[in-house]
């Protein structure tokens, strides 16, 4: 096999330091442990990732950083049949990929797209959002856009209790509630944004990060306080985050839902005037080791199968 992967006990052989999901910054928050190396006659890729101990066994697998981080690649990328996959040690990974820019191996298995503001098309806001967001600005609601390392304690103290409420309403997996070492960390990225929507009486009541990456400006979290769910000043949020994509001549990607179609989808359709499609690797490196702990599990949307549910 021409091509060859590694893993690289380095999560700074990938670090990128002025692309959010590559950064120093965002691999911290997120304990990215290693680096996956990948040279071939072609080309070559870097990617971030964290490996994982896989349950009941002395073996482990890994996965991409949390968002839309791709990897560093030069030239072309890979086939993945074509991989020597035995020095990583690894049983899979799965691994996400950027919305801009080479794939850092073939492959890919396209998911559901993300919602984008464009800003060199016409600015789109759902007739209904936009009475909202009019209504709560004569109501005194205002958003500031503070620069990530700028943010103070009481901003940040105060967006994450609008997140964890968020996501505790929505009964969201241990996963998606952050440390304030995490969003201390995440604020500290150079390029990064936190966004406050404050009341007339200056309480906080919702608020988002955003942060720069591959030619994109990127929603990556946020939420509304509890007390404040009933003017839902996030939608002010939303259309700050859209300015603040104009002033920077940058795309915004506002994500998608938690399912294709959902409330969360919809919410974001209407802000966005263009979609991109979002992509995923699902690689198999030990295809013995992999169906051995896979056995009596039927086949199904999650991977690796034997970690689903």
């Amino acid at each position: 096999m021409a091509e060859r992967a590694e893993l690289i006990a380095d999560a700074g052989a990938s670090v990128v330091a002025d692309e959010f999901f590559r950064s120093a910054a965002f691999c911290e928050a997120e304990r990215v442990t290693h680096t996956l190396r990948i040279d071939g006659a072609a080309g070559s890729a870097r990617v971030p990732l964290i490996v994982r101990a896989i349950d009941g066994s002395r073996l482990a697998d890994a996965v991409s950083p949390y968002g839309y981080p791709g990897g560093e690649v030069v030239g072309e990328p890979p086939d993945p049949g074509a991989v020597d996959w035995s020095a990583t040690g690894l049983v899979s990974v799965f691994g996400r990929e950027r919305l801009a820019g080479r794939h850092w191996i073939g492959g890919a298995r396209e998911r559901s797209p993300v919602m984008v503001h464009d800003p060199a098309r016409p600015r789109r806001v759902r007739r209904r959002l936009a009475e909202q967001i009019r209504g709560n600005e004569r109501a005194g609601w205002g958003v500031v856009a503070l620069r990530g390392p700028t943010a103070d304690e009481e901003a940040r103290s105060g967006f994450e209790r609008a997140y964890a409420e968020t996501m505790r309403r929505q009964q969201a997996a241990a996963r998606y509630f952050f440390t304030s070492d995490y969003f201390r960390a995440v604020l500290g990225f150079e390029r990064s944004w936190l966004l406050l929507a404050r009341s007339h009486e200056g309480a906080i009541g919702a608020g988002a990060i955003a942060a720069l990456s591959d030619g994109l400006l990127h929603y990556y979290l946020g939420g509304t306080a509890d007390d404040h769910l009933a003017a839902s000043p996030f939608k002010n949020v939303v259309e700050a985050m859209v300015g603040l994509a104009d002033e920077l001549g940058t795309p915004l990607n506002l994500g998608g839902g938690v399912r294709p179609g959902d409330g969360l989808e919809r919410f974001k359709r209407g802000f966005a005037n263009a979609e991109r499609a979002f992509s995923t690797h699902e690689l198999v490196c030990d295809a013995a080791e992999y169906e051995r702990l896979s056995a009596g599990r039927p086949e199904g949307e999650f991977f690796p199968r034997y970690r689903a549910p």
